[in-house]
């Protein structure tokens, strides 16, 4: 199995990345897991409290849980995902079965930041994109999938996202083994990620 870690910041395009990497290696070889659905559980706090924490720092992310689903999925052991609900910031009570396939993706802002974790991949990406279209992109989302207001995604941009991405998303930048500009717009370096699993995979076979 290959591990692929894509890190970037917030609303940078390591979505489209995965998706487009995916559709050009085959869904039946190739998978996403989504860091996000790591986040820690905060049912034990009130909704007010949880509304105040500081989702964009490392320390929300439960990575001993996922380097041990990585560890699991390497050895040929399917997992059981968590999955979260962003409008209350709770974890659900359903899980999500996760068989291991060929390539596995791990997207997330913090893909490339955990020592742990990052050990694991074969390949690590960083997509890069400019400041003012990763903020448009993020508030269109929290507004339209997270039920967030225009004022408080705003409020959180300054307050804790963008002093976040400097402090711990931006640095993972010089642990990729690729960067990629313009987001999921760049076909040509998508084009490379493609052509080194496809070397890996005939190299497995």
């Amino acid at each position: 199995m290959l591990l692929i870690g894509i890190g970037g910041g917030t609303g940078s395009g390591k979505t489209t990345v995965a998706r487009k990497i995916i559709q050009k290696v085959g869904v039946d070889k190739c998978v996403l897991l989504p860091m996000d659905n790591y986040y820690k559980d905060m049912s034990h706090l009130p909704f007010e409290e949880r509304k105040k924490i500081n989702y964009d720092h490392p320390d929300v992310i439960e990575y001993e849980l996922l380097r041990s689903h990585l560890e699991l999925l390497l050895e040929g052991t399917s997992v059981e995902i968590p999955t979260y609900d962003f409008v209350n910031y709770i974890r659900k009570p359903e899980t999500l079965h996760f068989p291991p396939k060929d390539v596995v993706i791990v997207e997330g802002i913090f893909a490339l930041y955990y020592d742990q974790i990052y050990k694991l991949y074969g390949l690590s990406v960083y997509v890069d994109a400019e400041s003012d279209i990763r903020f448009i992109r993020r508030l269109r989302r929290d507004v339209r999938e997270r039920g967030r207001t225009m004022e408080s995604v705003i409020d959180q941009y300054l307050q804790t996202v963008k002093p976040m991405h400097d402090a711990y998303v931006e640095p993972t930048k010089r642990r990729a083994d690729i960067i990629v500009p313009k987001g999921g717009h760049n076909d040509k370096a998508i084009e490379v990620v493609v052509n080194y699993i496809f070397k890996k995979l005939e190299c497995s076979s």
